[in-house]
């Protein structure tokens, strides 16, 4: 089920910006026993993508309450909310479009993700790489072709994600989730400068490291980097921290640092 600007609707204009030009962003949220995870983080992101895209900040308590009326009653669910700089006319030019648009819907988290959680998943890696783009790097906007593009790749070698690099080839990300590894107790995650988006969960690994003295590297990583990784998982919002067990044909371990921010950052 989906909601327009709080009213029950499966519908909104082709004028709409982001139907026409990708205008706007979104965000996805757990939502673990009737409450929305990490909400403020969540409404920071969207803050500063649309202040980027200089669209109208939304009433932050009304978006909430009806968040909290779209939700499903499962134990386990999501929610995507998405804001669009609204209704305009043909052209780029969003010169006296003021009214955003605001959509809800919401989802039940796949059953096998739970089994993913625990025993790990297996990553390949895509031959299509993402662009070198820092005016949008980080953000959750809804230009998301390259992503489509990727997953295409994917679904046709029968996989469930992959990793993706830049056209420098560095490490930036899945297609669905940031990524780390450790090495000698030092975690790395690959810099999203240039490419990629700046998960929730990936904010949450960066901080929980920070205020616990554990040492965590940001650079630029070439794909020989994984190569003698003692440990490596994915994050990302619905499925928490992941471990990645097997990367095309090389096998690891889950580790003692996934366990550690599986414990302390999956709610389940």
């Amino acid at each position: 089920m989906h909601w327009v600007n709080g009213k029950l609707s499966s519908s909104i204009s082709v004028m709409d910006r982001s139907f026409q030009y990708g205008d706007g962003c979104f965000t996805t949220m757990l939502v673990f026993e009737g409450k929305i995870q990490h909400w403020d983080m969540h409404v920071k992101r969207m803050e500063e993508c649309l202040h980027f895209l200089n669209i109208a900040l939304p009433n932050w308590e009304k978006v909430y309450k009806w968040l909290m009326e779209a939700r499903l009653k499962n134990r386990k669910s999501g929610l995507k909310l998405h804001i669009t700089r609204g209704k305009g006319h043909f052209g780029y030019n969003s010169q006296g479009i003021e009214s955003p648009n605001i959509t809800i819907s919401h989802f039940l988290v796949p059953n096998h993700y739970k089994r993913l959680i625990r025993y790990g998943l297996e990553l390949g890696v895509c031959n299509q790489n993402l662009g070198i783009n820092p005016l949008l790097a980080g953000y959750k906007h809804n230009n998301r072709l390259e992503q489509v593009l990727l997953k295409l790749e994917i679904n046709r070698l029968g996989l469930f994600d992959a990793i993706v690099l830049d056209i420098k080839k560095n490490l930036i990300e899945t297609t669905i989730a940031n990524l780390f590894w450790v090495k000698n107790n030092i975690i790395y995650t690959p810099s999203l400068e240039n490419a990629g988006v700046n998960g929730i969960t990936r904010q949450l690994v960066i901080q929980f490291s920070s205020s616990k003295n554990l040492k965590l590297i940001i650079d630029n990583f070439q794909f020989q980097c994984l190569d003698d990784a003692e440990e490596i998982f994915i994050t990302n919002s619905i499925l928490g921290v992941v471990p990645v067990i097997k990367i095309i044909s090389k096998h690891y371990n889950i580790g003692k640092v996934t366990r550690y921010f599986q414990e302390r950052l999956n709610p389940c």
